[in-house]
């Protein structure tokens, strides 16, 4: 489902560091933001991204820990890929309507380096260019 390596991202200035090299990427929120900063904030964020980069067209994913109600409010607003963790009430019916609108739904987050992390900037461009296929993603989709 995701073919290119993941990268968290917990702002603007994150998404023009990953996004200057130039390569496709998958761009995911950190985890739970879904709850505490919300899908307008992401839709915002991505859009942001997209009109600074109109030439690169990374994949988002909003991570929504275990919040059934931001997923579906996600889904309401057009932010169609989504972290959902496995067993939360209702996150079938989240899937279906994710794929229902060209989305998907994923058990848990992929492997991705985390930019807040302590020299995680440093690590980025070998992180991209080394992550390139979709063996170090989860086939745990919905």
């Amino acid at each position: 489902m995701l073919d290119y390596p993941a990268v968290i991202i917990h702002g603007l200035d994150d998404v023009r560091a990953v996004l200057r090299l130039g390569r496709a990427v998958t761009l995911i929120s950190a985890p739970g933001a879904g709850l505490y900063a919300g899908c307008g904030w992401w839709a915002a964020l991505i859009g942001q991204a997209r009109a600074a980069f109109p030439d690169t067209a990374p994949v988002d994913v909003l991570d929504c820990a275990d919040g059934t109600g931001a997923a579906l409010a996600a889904l309401r607003i057009g932010v169609p890929r989504l972290v959902l963790w496995r067993g939360t009430p209702g996150a079938d019916a989240v899937a279906e309507i994710a794929r229902a609108q060209g989305g998907f739904v994923l058990d848990e987050s992929p492997k991705a380096l985390d930019l807040s992390q302590r020299g995680a900037i440093r690590r980025l461009e070998a992180w991209v260019q080394v992550r390139s296929g979709p063996g170090d993603i989860p086939d745990e989709t919905r």
